[in-house]
This record gives C-alpha cells, sequence and structure tokens, in this order.
C-alpha cells in the first residue's frame, strides 16, 4: 500500500487535455513495443520532463509556443534529445513537435505510465484527500474503489486540505466523487466531518494566541 504523500495541492485536471495525451501515450507505447523497448522510452520520456527539460534554458517556453516554427522545435529536440535518448523516444517527441503538441509532454508521459499499468492488469488510481489517512483506511478506501471499478489498482495518496467534501477519486483519466459506492460516500462523509474538526480545532488555537 502507498503511504500518504505530502501535503501537496494536486494541479487542476483538464479532461480534454488528458484524452489528447493519451491518445499520444497509446501511439507512443504501440511503436515502442514494436521495437521492444516500452519500459526505457516510459522512462525517457518521464527523464526528459522531469531533468532534461529544466536544465534547459527556456525550453518549455518554446516547446508550448505557438510562434515557434516545427522546424525550430525539431533542431531544439534533435540538440538535447539525440544520441542521449532511443529513437523511438526522440521520434515520439518529433511527432509531438509536428502537431503541436510538446507543451502536453508532461501529460504524455504520465498518460504513457497508466496506460502501461493498464495492459498490465493495473491501473493508476490517485486518491486526494483533505485530512491523512490511516493505513486500515487506505486499504478499506481502495477495496471499495476496487470493488466500483471492477478491477486491480496501483494506488497512490495526496492530501489537499482545500478539498470541499474530503474525498475525490481519479482512476485512469477519469474522476469519481463519493458516491460510486456506499462505503466510500460512508468514508467520504466522516472524511468531510474530520476536516471540519480539524478547521475548527486550528480556528480555536488561533483565537487562545
Amino acid at each position: 500500500m502507498a503511504s500518504p504523500a505530502a501535503s501537496l495541492k494536486p494541479q487542476p485536471l483538464d479532461i480534454g487535455v488528458e484524452r489528447i495525451a493519451r491518445v499520444y501515450a497509446q501511439a507512443i507505447i504501440e511503436a515502442a513495443d514494436g521495437k521492444n523497448c516500452r519500459a526505457e522510452v516510459i522512462a525517457e520520456l518521464e527523464q526528459f520532463v522531469r531533468e532534461v527539460l529544466p536544465q534547459v534554458p527556456r525550453a518549455r517556453e518554446v516547446f508550448e509556443s505557438p510562434r515557434v516554427t516545427v522546424e525550430q522545435k525539431a533542431a531544439l529536440i534533435e540538440r538535447i534529445a539525440a544520441g542521449r535518448m532511443l529513437p523511438t523516444t526522440v521520434h515520439a517527441l518529433h511527432v509531438l513537435a509536428r502537431h503541436g503538441r510538446l507543451g502536453i509532454i508532461a501529460q504524455v508521459a504520465a498518460a504513457a505510465q497508466r496506460v502501461a499499468e493498464e495492459m498490465a492488469g493495473q491501473r493508476q488510481a490517485i486518491f486526494t484527500t483533505a485530512v491523512p489517512l490511516s493505513d486500515d483506511d487506505q486499504r478499506r478506501l481502495v477495496s471499495g474503489v476496487e470493488q466500483a471499478v471492477g478491477g486491480t489498482l496501483a494506488p497512490s495518496f495526496v492530501i489537499d486540505p482545500d478539498l470541499i467534501g474530503g474525498l475525490v477519486v481519479r482512476v485512469g483519466d477519469t474522476v469519481y466523487d463519493q458516491s460510486i459506492a456506499t462505503g466510500l460516500a460512508r468514508l467520504g462523509g466522516n472524511l468531510h466531518r474530520r476536516t471540519i474538526h480539524e478547521i475548527q480545532h486550528r480556528r480555536d488555537r488561533l483565537t487562545s494566541a
């Protein structure tokens, strides 16, 4: 069971972008499977987002800009990726550049990982809660969602103190509310009450101080 993540507020989910990213991710996975290098390509895409882009001045700005030509973007890709990454990965970056999608490379990399997990029989699930959960609560929550969606999940947990309602579950590209199962709704209600209690407790402490 994954342990709760640090208290980081998740980025807003853009369903349209997520769906587009998934289309490209599936194409990249198919191309990589044809070369028997799926794991390596996924790892290189994630490395490109996490390590390479931050080290290249203005790279992200260039990739996202509609005013930069495809040729200019292709030249930058060659400069920072050719010879350092597999040809399949470099080709994927060029395809994204030609279609004006390099600005969503982070979403494509994440979608590729999700697609690979689904093909291996697991779906990535992100549980966002307003308060930390115990290991037992995590297990019950994951079990309830697995029964509701009918499959095995690879869970991770995120804490967002500003979350209204106490609980949001994202499985793959789909976001569910507390109503997907009675048990899930009941746990969501408990989280909501715990959130209100903690807010009141913090308020009382500040008032006393």
